[in-house]
């Protein structure tokens, strides 16, 4: 996977703000060396947030993300202010636009309140110092920058660098529990839902882990597994399987090879494992006309027997034997009010940053709302979460 293939979720994200007319857009350009975002006189031209996927040299493989103006007017500004506020969930860091010609306002004021509470590290950005007679003194969290004569632009880019942690990643999916020279059996259903061509993104990620761990990854689908499993001449130490094929390769499984599911190792890798499985043993407790949200981070056309909005929902109906009112959403349109869910069922997260994960999980827990995810409820409800979640020292006792 190069670099310009790098999933969303992976890069890091880096977020401008500030007010109409600041300068962000014209600034966002020259950070980039691109013409990304459309530059105007016009206060509000940017009227929703602006994403571009690049590589940015020191950091490599960067989200850039452009904002409407935070002090935006009337019911559409409101609604921009909103959608600014979303994006933050997502950055890992923030480049507040100021105009150096204009003191600081009260809505730059909050920008910065609204960093410091959601703890993302940022740099007061002061554009139009080419206006100025001198510049001020700057200390480590500030710049004066040009985005019309570009001054500066080499330095915000060497700021913003180290604001990023560096170092080797040593967060794995798989790779801290399978060693070198071991085998991992990994079950990959090819149905009409399987994409043309190519792995779903949380099946390509565990197999780049398994390789750079030293193991072998040997893939196969459901209707072969029996066979493969009878003829392999070396034991798997781990199955690793889609969460809709559950059951059966739970089946076909011998109890003393480890068994596991990608979207369980997904939600371990975003950070929320504890509080899914805890979540799953509220399944049980869902009376009648409780609302369920059944949320996705990415969005794709929903086929015949979609697993969120349709095997999930007939699976909860059948399991806790109530009439439930099910709630879809994708993309960017998790709802900002969970109170009135009495539980939220989330994808694997595979194309969300685990800082935008762990927004919605605490929003869930700031609501009182018992969250999950897909693959850790499917087993919750086949009986086989236990074994699935064995192989993490002291899960299982989280399920209640």
């Amino acid at each position: 996977m190069g670099l310009n293939d790098t999933p969303s979720g992976e890069r890091i994200h880096i977020g401008f703000f500030g007010k109409r007319n600041a300068g962000k857009s014209s600034l966002v350009n020259a950070f980039t060396g691109q013409e990304l975002a459309v530059v105007s006189d016009t206060p509000g031209t940017t009227t929703d947030p602006v994403r571009k996927a690049m590589e940015l040299l020191p950091l490599g493989p960067v989200m850039i993300v452009d904002t409407p103006g935070y002090d935006d007017e009337g019911e559409l500004g409101l609604e921009r202010v909103k959608r600014t506020k979303k994006v933050l969930n997502m950055v890992d860091i923030a480049l507040l636009v100021l105009d150096a010609t204009k003191k600081e306002s009260e809505a730059e004021k909050e920008l910065q309140a609204l960093f410091q509470k959601r703890n993302v590290p940022y740099i007061k950005v002061y554009n139009k110092c080419d206006l100025l007679d001198t510049v001020p003194e700057e200390n480590e969290t500030e710049l004066y920058v040009s985005a019309k004569n570009k001054t500066n632009i080499e330095r915000l880019k060497e700021k913003v660098s180290r604001l990023v942690v560096t170092g080797e990643q040593t967060h794995k999916i798989v790779g801290d529990i399978i060693n070198e020279g071991e085998l991992a059996l990994l079950v990959i259903p090819i149905d009409k839902a399987a994409p043309k061509g190519r792995l779903i993104l949380p099946q390509q990620q565990v197999i780049r882990d398994i390789l750079e761990s030293g193991a072998a990854a040997c893939t196969v689908r459901e209707t072969e597994l029996k066979y493969t499993m009878e003829n392999l001449v070396k034991k798997p130490s781990i199955v690793i399987t889609d969460s809709q094929v559950f059951k059966y390769v739970n089946e076909v499984t011998p109890q003393d090879i480890r068994l596991t599911s990608f979207s369980i190792l997904m939600a371990r890798y975003k950070g929320f494992l504890e509080m899914a499985v805890e979540g799953a043993s509220k399944i049980k407790a869902l009376k009648n006309g409780d609302k369920v949200l059944i949320a996705e981070g990415c969005t794709h056309h929903r086929q015949c027997g979609d697993i969120g909005s349709v095997k999930l929902p007939n699976m909860l109906k059948k399991f806790t034997g109530k009439e439930l009112e099910i709630e879809l959403s994708s993309g960017t349109g998790f709802p900002e009010e969970l109170s009135d869910f009495s539980l939220i069922i989330h994808c694997g997260g595979c194309m969300l940053g685990a800082k935008d994960v762990m927004y919605r999980m605490k929003c869930a827990l700031d609501s009182g709302v018992p969250v999950t995810n897909y693959g850790i409820a499917l087993a919750y409800m086949q009986g086989i979460l236990k074994r699935t979640i064995e192989i993490f020292p002291g899960m299982a006792e989280k399920m209640g």
